[in-house]
């Protein structure tokens, strides 16, 4: 990871942690009905440590620059799809997306520090109410965001710990699922921002977000 301080356009100081380049297999992609993310068994063992991470970092930008990898072969989307970065952030920053671009910009080389979460730090699946997520009264939802070719996950701890565990079980079944689902085209977990019923979210970026496992992805 690399460890970056940003002085915004209004003064205030911003804390971005980038991660750095390693050999696993991610790419995501705006495919207008809906976003899509892919990932080897290394790819999302990466992004459930990110999200972890982002968990933690109520007060970091968690940065994910994968826009220039490649999809896998044979991925067919509808029309011409739109390659994107990664931003994991709090709602509680109230980060303005627009001015992700000049940031972005001014991030520079950073400085390399270790960070890491305790193993198993997003939850099971089966430890996860899921029926309280329907209550009016929850607000611990993720909410999705488009700026600069980038794909932002906005929410509170709880919600990333709660929607990663999708994530966790995605790590721990994928590379079985084949075998268990002979059948099975592929196996995918998907992350709907909400409470809001319909295909695109309220600044009409595509609702559901798609990540699907890859197996033998070769580029």
């Amino acid at each position: 990871m690399r460890i970056h301080q940003v002085r915004q356009a209004g003064g205030a100081g911003l804390r971005v942690i980038r991660a750095e380049p390693a050999p696993v297999r991610l790419a995501l992609r705006d495919d207008r009905h809906w976003l899509s993310l892919y990932a080897d068994r290394e790819g999302a063992g990466r992004l459930v440590e990110l999200w972890a991470l982002a968990a933690r970092s109520a007060h970091s930008l968690v940065h994910l620059p994968i826009r220039a990898n490649p999809a896998p072969e044979g991925v067919v989307g509808e029309g011409e799809p739109v390659a994107l970065d990664l931003v994991l952030l709090h709602h509680s920053l109230q980060f303005p997306t627009a001015s992700w671009k000049d940031v972005r910009g001014r991030l520079g080389a950073g400085k390399p520090q270790t960070v890491s979460t305790p193993e198993g730090d997003l939850p099971d699946g089966t430890d996860v109410d899921h029926e309280r997520w329907r209550h009016q009264e929850y607000r611990d939802h993720l909410d999705f965001h488009v700026a600069a070719h980038t794909l932002f996950v906005v929410g509170s701890a709880t919600a990333f710990r709660e929607q990663g565990a999708a994530l966790r079980g995605l790590v721990d079944e994928a590379p079985s699922h084949a075998h268990r689902h002979p059948g099975a085209s592929h196996h995918c977990v998907e992350l709907v921002p909400g409470p809001w019923p319909h295909t695109r979210t309220r600044r009409h970026v595509p609702g559901p977000l798609h990540i699907q496992y890859v197996d033998g992805w070769r580029v």
